[in-house]
């Protein structure tokens, strides 16, 4: 008897049917994840709006919002769907109106973190972001009211709410004070 996992694709995964589940596939497995929660959802649209905002009035590219997959690999396929993202306009133009997943990473990626992510399973979503390219991760800490952001896996720096946290060459004049986030 064969105990060998089925891999499922990218294009198979599009086409499931919605359960109330949000889904990412990592490596070809599936893997099912809760909806947030409102905490998450507040921080995420506190940090989204501001970046819409922005990148609108600057002609930046596209901010996306939570459940947007991105296609990071393939063979076995990996698709992320972070809680917001942002592509460039000079990217964004390149795949104009395709359907389907993203293919390629955003160029900045914005996670909340969520009671439901253990420090393993965020340290590897960042690293499988930077590796695949996306140029900043932002960790949004709801307990700790900190933003961590990820350069590199080796370039990191922590925001505290007496920071300001800032869209570096990745979104050129974006700024927000962090203690703004986490405002009720």
């Amino acid at each position: 008897m064969s105990t060998e996992l089925q891999l499922m694709t990218a294009d198979e995964l599009l086409v499931m049917p919605d359960d109330g589940f949000r889904y990412e596939l990592i490596k070809g497995e599936l893997i099912r994840k809760p909806l947030r929660g409102h905490i998450q959802g507040r921080l995420s649209i506190s940090v989204a709006a501001p970046l819409f905002q922005h990148v609108s009035a600057n002609n930046l590219g596209i901010v996306y919002a939570a459940g947007t997959g991105f296609l990071i690999c393939q063979n076995p396929d990996t698709v992320r769907a972070p809680d917001v993202a942002f592509v460039t306009r000079q990217r964004a133009e390149q795949i104009r109106d395709t359907e389907g997943y993203w293919v390629g990473t955003p160029d900045l990626v914005v996670e909340v973190v969520s009671s439901a992510d253990t420090f393993g399973y965020l340290e590897d979503k960042v690293a499988e972001w930077i590796e695949a390219g996306t140029r900043a991760v932002w960790v949004v800490s709801p307990t700790m009211h900190t933003v961590t952001i990820y350069r590199s896996l080796q370039k990191i720096e922590v925001l505290t709410k007496n920071d300001t946290l800032d869209g570096g060459d990745v979104v050129p004049g974006f700024q927000i004070p962090v203690a703004d986030i986490f405002a009720e």
